[in-house]
């Protein structure tokens, strides 16, 4: 077997796994185990931050199942609670694994006003919003979002001609 197919056995080998971990994670949540079921979770483990329907149904690509299964299954997912609706920016809902956004795992998200993508923040920038003191029992739940240009938008812009 030459390596690269050493590493390609490897590689099925762990999409496999990861199939049979979204199956149990449906079962276990009292959900059928369907392919759009699957392929909506697994577009939601791949994502790097929280996203839009629209952003899910272009992940999915070419689906043999129409768009609004896709919205059903996104339904079904947060109301099981596999998922949560992680940002409502711009009136949008973004959705994300609840197991990355669990209340202990808070964090602020980042809303570009150029390209409107939703991002988690590292924990590097949103250490300071840690609650400590006699506040820090009374809060149940917040969202912070932080809103302006992103990186990738900032470098994408041209320099003004104003000097």
């Amino acid at each position: 077997m030459t390596e690269q197919a050493t590493v390609r056995a490897v590689e099925l080998v762990q999409e496999e796994s990861k199939q049979e971990a979204r199956r149990t994670a449906l079962k276990a949540h009292g959900l059928r185990v369907t392919h759009p079921r699957l392929e909506v979770l697994r577009v939601l483990e791949d994502a790097d931050g929280p996203l839009s329907y629209t952003d899910v149904v272009q992940a999915l690509g070419e689906a043999n199942w129409d768009r609004a299964t896709t919205f059903r299954n996104l339904i079904r997912l947060v109301e099981a609670g596999v998922a949560v609706v992680a940002s409502r920016a711009k009136g949008i809902d973004r959705y994300a694994l609840a197991e990355t956004h669990k209340p202990e795992h808070s964090h602020a998200h980042f809303l570009c006003d150029t390209c409107g993508k939703v991002a988690c923040l590292p924990a590097e920038i949103t250490e300071s919003l840690k609650l400590t003191g006699k506040w820090a029992a009374s809060v149940r739940a917040a969202k912070v979002q932080l809103r302006g240009p992103c990186p990738d938008c900032i470098e994408g812009q041209e320099p003004s001609g104003d000097n």
